[in-house]
C-alpha cells in the first residue's frame, strides 16, 4: 500500500477504516515529535523499547495499529474539537479523480478520529447553501460513527452559508473549542473572512486547512479553454499557455494576502494540495504548529 499517495486512502470506500489508516501513517512517521497545545493534545508517543515500564504501554494504540506505542506524558484537556466543512458547490472541483470535498471528508474523518483517541470530544458544522448543519460535541465511539455518517451525506451546492443561518455558532456549548476549518476560501465577497472574524471574537482557537487542486495551482486542466465557476455558473474563456505565468504571478499573490489576513486574525493556516497524502499533511501541520506554540 503506497501511503504517501492519496488516492490510497480516497480508494477505501468504509471512511471510518479511511480515517485509521490515515491516523496509524500519522502516528507511524511521528515516532519522536512532540505535540502539544488545547485539543488533539499529548506531549509525545514513541514506539517501545524494551525496558520501558509497561504501565504506559498505550493498549489502545496497539489495538488499532498492532504496534507497541508508549505515552510519555498524559495532559488533560476539556476543550472540544469542532469541524468546520466548506460544503459550497465550489468544493466540488475536481482534480485527477476526486473532488475537494472527497478530501476534505477524509481529512475531517481522520481528525475527528484522532482527537476521539485523545479523549477530546468531537463536533461538526458543515456551511451549505441555506444553512448550517450542526453536530454536537461528545466523546464517544457511538458518536464518531455518527460523524462520520454526516460527513458521508455531505452535498456540495450552491453558495456559501449566509450569516442569517450562523444561530447555532452564537448558542453552542460555552466551552472553549478548537475549530478546525476545512475550505477552499472561494469567496463573492469576504463571506469566509468574516465567519473567521466571528469565530475568533468567541476566543476560540482557529484552524484554516486551505484545500487546491494541483491543476488550479498550475492553471494545469487538460486541454480545457473554459472554465465554469461551480457557485454561480459563470464561464470565462481562457488561454492556458499564454495565461500561465500571468495567472501564476496573481495567485501568488492572493495566497500571500490570505496568509496575512490569516496571521492578522490569529488564525492558524496551512495551504493543502490535493495531490498531499492527508497524513502527512495532518503531521507537518501538527509540527509547525507545535513549533510556533513552543
Amino acid at each position: 500500500m503506497n501511503l504517501s499517495d492519496p488516492k490510497t486512502f480516497l480508494a477505501i470506500k468504509d471512511l471510518s477504516l479511511a480515517a485509521r489508516t490515515i491516523v496509524d501513517g500519522f502516528m507511524t512517521g511521528l515516532n519522536k515529535s512532540s505535540i502539544k497545545g488545547p485539543g488533539l493534545e499529548f506531549s509525545q508517543y514513541r514506539s517501545y523499547q524494551p525496558g520501558d515500564d509497561l504501565r504506559w504501554l498505550d493498549w489502545k494504540m496497539y489495538g488499532r495499529s498492532d504496534r507497541y506505542y508508549i505515552r510519555e506524558s498524559e495532559v488533560e484537556t476539556n476543550i472540544s474539537v469542532r469541524l468546520l466543512i466548506d460544503a459550497s458547490g465550489s468544493m466540488a472541483h475536481q482534480d485527477g479523480e476526486y473532488k475537494k470535498i472527497d478530501y476534505a471528508r477524509y481529512l475531517a474523518a481522520a481528525l475527528a478520529y484522532l482527537a476521539n483517541s485523545q479523549g477530546d470530544a468531537t463536533g461538526l458544522y458543515v456551511f451549505q447553501e441555506g444553512g448550517l448543519f450542526n453536530l454536537a460535541s461528545r466523546q464517544d465511539f457511538q458518536h464518531l460513527n455518527r460523524l462520520f455518517f454526516h460527513l458521508e451525506s455531505i452535498k456540495v451546492k450552491g453558495e456559501f452559508t449566509k450569516p442569517v443561518n450562523y444561530k447555532d455558532i452564537y448558542t453552542g456549548s460555552r466551552k472553549k473549542e478548537l475549530l478546525i476549518f476545512i475550505t477552499d476560501l472561494y469567496q463573492k465577497k469576504s463571506e469566509i473572512i468574516d465567519l473567521l472574524d466571528t469565530l475568533t471574537a468567541l476566543k476560540n482557537e482557529v484552524i484554516v486547512f486551505h484545500l487546491m487542486g494541483r491543476n488550479e495551482l498550475e492553471l494545469d486542466f487538460k486541454g480545457y479553454s473554459v472554465l465554469e465557476d461551480l457557485e454561480t455558473g459563470e464561464t470565462v474563456k481562457i488561454d492556458a499557455a499564454s495565461s500561465r505565468k500571468q495567472y501564476q504571478e496573481a495567485l501568488s499573490a492572493h495566497l500571500s494576502s490570505l496568509r496575512t489576513e490569516m496571521l492578522d486574525r490569529h488564525v492558524h493556516y496551512r495551504m493543502i494540495s490535493m495531490d498531499e497524502s492527508p497524513d502527512q499533511a495532518l503531521r507537518d501541520f501538527l509540527n509547525q504548529r507545535n513549533k510556533l506554540r513552543a
